[in-house]
């Protein structure tokens, strides 16, 4: 299987077509947020990972999250993946990622410890108030 994209988002919703095919509607894709307060904060980004199954592919397999910062494992989701061959297929994965600082945090992901799709996420100070 294959990774095609892997996206921190804010909205899913799911439509069904003629022919049986399904449309995803992705919302407010992003690679950063401002905290919500000031540090040490907790923060659960939502990422989705979209994949292919090829035709010839037995369509089972493990997908691996691994989120890291600087180079450290802080967080980490490994789940089964089920996709119909020839199909595509997605997976929903959330970690409570804590920062005491603010930085960068790289999603890791690959399917059968295959090769690495990396997708940042950077937490930014909240914005001052108009003052």
């Amino acid at each position: 299987m294959n990774i095609l994209a892997a996206l921190f988002f804010e909205g899913i919703d799911l439509k069904s077509s003629a022919g049986g095919a399904t449309h995803i509607d992705l919302s407010g894709i992003h690679f950063s947020a401002a905290a919500p307060n000031a540090l040490p904060v907790t923060w659960a980004p939502h990422l989705v990972v979209i994949v292919h199954c090829p035709p010839e592919h037995s369509g089972q397999g493990v997908l691996e999250v691994v989120f890291r910062r600087d180079g450290e494992q802080v967080a980490r989701n490994v789940q089964p993946l089920a996709v119909d061959p020839g199909r595509f297929g997605y997976r929903l994965v959330r970690a409570e990622l804590e920062f005491s600082e603010f930085g960068i945090v790289e999603a890791e992901c690959r399917i059968d410890q295959g090769p690495i799709t990396s997708v940042p996420f950077t937490l930014i100070p909240p914005d001052n108030p108009p003052g």
